[in-house]
């Protein structure tokens, strides 16, 4: 008994902690933004990659500044290399050779090197490289910012979504309960058939099954909106802006008349990108037909001992040094560097095609948001006179059913008309801050 109870005190103890260990958060639609662009694991990483181009640019550069290496080589030489010369040179029989030794057991080799590039047309292509390298990652963190900040907006208005259904779903369940309430009284003093009662349960029933859905929505819908903000599943969040407020900010006809500069979107930007990518892989094949010119300074001392002792006192070291210039001059390559700058010209010729495209495809993107965009607003307006009507034929309707001048099939007709109002106008809502949200990824500079 003992042992049941200290177990249960440690689970309640873990769970203590663990729930202090959730973080809370409160967050407007902007602050939501502001905070994904810090928090995101996609811009986090994105952030990262301009780092590491950084890195890979100065390594592009230090490629043509000084190098100095340093090393030691020791050769043990268990068995010497031997040689032969004429016997007669040690006073032996004239035709005959004798076999000699040349060298010591052990030799050690303590050396520098300097060496420094003059002249490499590909070393100067591929400067120009490195920094439209580190361009395009630059442009991929913009393309990435963009990108979060539409998926925050779309998940914090599916989550607005989801709360406004579910609060509408519970004052239809109560306003439907009440009546169905009431139509069993009705029906006990024989006024009413038992059908209509019947009906109303079957609307009841099926409001609260899509209830019970809708917050199983929620909690999804929570999630995803946590992901996108680069925080835990399990942290508690609060959301300050209200749907129909943002609807209202987002309402601007005025935005989408802006003249659409292709040139400042960001997928335009790239696809420039890429092509000055292939334009500096076709300068650097035609820069291999340039010679190169490389200049190396050596400097070093050398040891030979028949016994392990090259640290002691009167070892002799024997230093070396010299200085040489290396040119290297391309003559022929049985046109192998001719196909690799055909290829590379190929590839430039592509990445043209490919912006002439990009450019196409944008105009018609912006052409598709604005139009949508434009009819979100229009259809909002729409929903809106259909929810009044919706509303006032459904109340007429329940006023005949309770008075017995209509049946319950018209009043379920006029119910589930309002339902479809309700939802319709929600999804205009959020049609608005969607749509605008795609309109301004296409015209974010």
């Amino acid at each position: 008994m003992k042992n049941i109870f200290i177990l249960t005190l440690t689970l309640l103890t873990l769970s203590v902690n663990a729930q202090d260990s959730n973080k809370s958060y409160s967050f407007s639609l902007q602050q939501a933004i502001d905070h994904a662009l810090e928090n995101n694991y996609s811009a986090i990483n994105s952030g990262r990659d301009i780092e590491a181009a950084k890195e890979k640019k100065w390594e592009t550069t230090a490629m043509g500044l000084p190098q100095l290496n340093a090393g030691v080589d020791f050769t043990d030489n268990f068995v010497l290399q031997k040689s032969v010369v004429p016997a007669e040179f040690f006073g032996g029989e004239p035709g005959t050779y004798a076999e000699v030794a040349f060298g010591t057991k052990y030799n050690m080799v303590a050396r520098s090197t300097l060496s420094q590039l003059i002249f490499d047309g590909s070393y100067i292509v591929a400067l120009q490289a490195s920094k439209t390298y580190l361009a395009y990652y630059e442009n991929a963190k913009k393309r990435s910012d963009i990108d979060i900040k539409e998926m925050v907006i779309n998940s914090y208005g599916n989550v607005l979504l989801a709360k406004e259904n579910i609060a509408i779903l519970e004052k239809n369940i109560a306003s439907l309960q009440k009546t169905l309430n009431d139509t069993k009284a009705i029906y006990k003093n024989g006024l009413i058939e038992e059908e209509s009662v019947e009906q109303l349960q079957i609307t009841l029933s099926s409001l609260e099954s899509t209830l019970n859905y809708n917050k199983r929505l929620l909690d999804i819908t929570y999630k995803m909106l946590k992901i996108n903000l680069g925080i835990d599943i399990n942290d508690q969040i609060t959301l300050t802006d209200k749907l129909d407020v943002l609807t209202i900010q987002n309402m601007d006809l005025s935005f989408s008349n802006t003249e659409f500069d292709v040139n400042s979107n960001i997928d335009y930007r790239i696809a420039t990108n890429f092509e000055e990518q292939r334009s500096l892989e076709y300068k650097l094949q035609r820069s291999k037909a340039l010679p190169s010119l490389d200049a190396k300074f050596n400097f070093g001392y050398t040891a030979f001992k028949d016994e392990f002792q090259f640290f002691t006192q009167h070892q002799n070291w024997f230093n070396y040094s010299n200085i040489g210039v290396s040119l290297n001059v391309p003559i022929f390559s049985s046109l192998a560097r001719s196909s690799r700058t055909q290829q590379a010209k190929i590839a430039l010729d592509q990445a043209k095609t490919v912006l002439s495209e990009t450019e196409q495809k944008l105009k018609l993107q912006y052409a598709t948001a604005k139009s949508e965009y434009e009819y979100s607003i229009a259809d909002y307006e729409t929903a809106k006179s259909n929810l009044n009507l919706a509303e006032r034929i459904e109340k007429k309707q329940q006023i005949k059913f309770t008075e017995g001048l209509s049946t319950s099939f018209d009043f379920n007709d006029a119910q589930r008309q309002l339902y479809s109002a309700q939802q319709k106008y929600l999804q205009t809502m959020v049609n608005i801050i969607n749509k605008k949200a795609s309109l301004e990824k296409i015209t974010t500079k």
